[in-house]
């Protein structure tokens, strides 16, 4: 009994060599000794050269096919993923607003009253305390703003970390939610890299600019947010593409920002405005005139702002 019990750990132990040997011969091509390798659909694939250097591994991926999102919704057993921007991150149970069974069916009138009166109730248990409905209705009014921005969704799950963390550190307390979830939403973006100024954020919101940039400046500060300065390079795509200007201005717009701070002009100055300016003298010098006017609407600053700036970096190009 012994004898047959080591004979069988020999054996695993044997099978477990066997199976790190060959985990060990594909951390590299063969053919082109890259390590760039690709696990996909069963097979061990160079991301190089193509070589494919194991067949029939387990595919931990569906084993159904799909060609659009509806498909997907169809075929796919499980729910959606889990997700911050949800006070309880999606794990509830919903229950559908449509009258209908499972085989499409009206429901009778006895079971649409006893449908309306779970729903209520499942409703109203979804948030068991005054900390879940703040989170609730804070999460909301920071997934209005996002669309009216027009960010995507990695922002929204960072605006709601940033809030869920002032949350959990009492930093709300004395400040309206719409304020922190604003300078929540602010914050996002910049950590992120998406270019939104203060000015575009404060419209789409309901509380005034001044409280966005004060409760903003306080929660990066008690949270140890480290955000770099604005480049305005950032909004140089936007802005152009708005005033449907070519790529020889944007080009030429991101060379005189590129000058102009080098020589220390940006230093204090508002990165929009000095975009602004950037793109008004690029479309001058390549003759696709803008005027002032029409760059500070799409921009959303003053047109004496756009005039002081690009007198500075007509200056410092020495044009």
């Amino acid at each position: 009994m012994t004898d047959s019990f080591r004979g069988r750990q020999h054996e695993r132990q044997r099978q477990r060599e066997t199976e790190n040997e060959s985990e060990d011969e594909h951390h590299a091509c063969p053919e082109c000794n890259s390590d760039n390798l690709v696990h996909s659909e069963g097979e061990v694939i160079c991301d190089d050269c193509g070589l494919v250097l194991d067949e029939q591994n387990i595919d931990r991926g569906p084993e159904w096919r799909a060609f659009n999102h509806s498909e997907r919704q169809s075929k796919s057993r499980v729910g959606a993923p889990t997700t911050k921007t949800m006070h309880d991150k999606g794990l509830t149970t919903t229950i559908d607003w449509q009258n209908k069974d499972a085989y499409g069916r009206s429901l009778s009138s006895e079971k649409r009253s006893q449908m309306h009166r779970l729903r209520k109730w499942q409703e109203r248990i979804r948030t068991k305390d005054a900390g879940e409905r703040n989170l609730q209705f804070a999460l909301s009014e920071m997934d209005r703003m996002a669309s009216a921005l027009g960010v995507p969704d990695s922002v929204r799950e960072v605006a709601s970390v940033i809030y869920r963390r002032a949350l959990n550190e009492d930093l709300i307390r004395g400040r309206s939610i719409e304020g922190v979830a604003t300078s929540a939403l602010y914050a996002a973006c910049r950590q992120e890299g998406i270019p939104r100024s203060l000015d575009e954020v404060a419209e789409v919101s309901r509380v005034p600019q001044k409280e966005i940039g004060r409760t903003y400046r306080y929660i990066s500060q008690e949270l140890g947010l480290e955000l770099k300065p604005v480049d305005p390079k950032q909004f140089v795509p936007r802005f152009a593409s708005e005033l449907e200007l070519s790529k020889e201005v944007q080009s030429k717009a991101n060379e005189i920002i590129d000058v102009s701070a080098e020589k220390g002009l940006l230093s204090g100055k508002s990165p929009t405005g000095f975009a602004a300016a950037a793109i008004y003298a690029a479309s001058l010098l390549c003759n696709e005139k803008k005027t002032q006017r029409e760059v500070a609407s799409v921009a959303q600053v003053t047109e004496v702002t756009i005039r002081n700036r690009y007198q500075e970096q007509i200056d410092a190009m020495g044009l």
